[in-house]
C-alpha cells in the first residue's frame, strides 16, 4: 500500500492509484501504477470493483521489487510504501475498508 496525503490533508494508507492517461485502458493504467508507485510488474487477475472512472483490480506480482520512485512527479503525494496485512485493520481508512470486505466476500 502507499501512505499518502489526501485532499483533507490527512495521511492515510491507500491502494496504489493513478489516473487513466489518454489512449490508455484501465488495465494499462493499473499496470503502470503498480510499476510507478510500487516497483512491481503485475498480472491482472480480475476486476474487483468499478465506480465511475475508478477501477480496483486483483493482481499477482510477477516481477520487480518494492520501490518508490521519488523522482517521479506523480508520486509527490506518497510518503511511504509498505506491505500491510489484511487483518491490520487500524491501518485501513474508510476508503479502503469496503474494498477489503468485497475481496474477502469473494474468497
Amino acid at each position: 500500500m502507499v501512505r499518502q496525503y489526501v485532499q483533507k490533508g490527512d495521511r492515510i494508507w491507500n491502494f496504489p492509484d493513478c489516473g487513466i492517461e489518454d489512449n490508455e485502458t484501465s488495465v494499462e493504467s493499473c499496470l503502470r501504477a503498480a510499476k510507478e508507485e510500487k516497483g512491481y510488474d503485475v498480472l491482472i487477475k480480475k476486476l474487483l470493483y468499478k465506480k465511475s472512472h475508478k477501477y480496483t483490480f486483483v493482481a499477482e506480482i510477477i516481477g520487480g521489487e518494492l520501490y518508490l520512485d521519488s523522482e517521479n512527479e506523480a508520486n509527490n503525494d506518497i510518503i511511504d510504501i509498505a506491505w500491510i496485512a489484511i487483518d491490520d485493520i487500524e491501518k485501513f481508512h474508510s476508503f479502503t475498508t469496503p474494498l477489503l470486505k468485497l475481496l474477502n466476500d469473494q474468497k
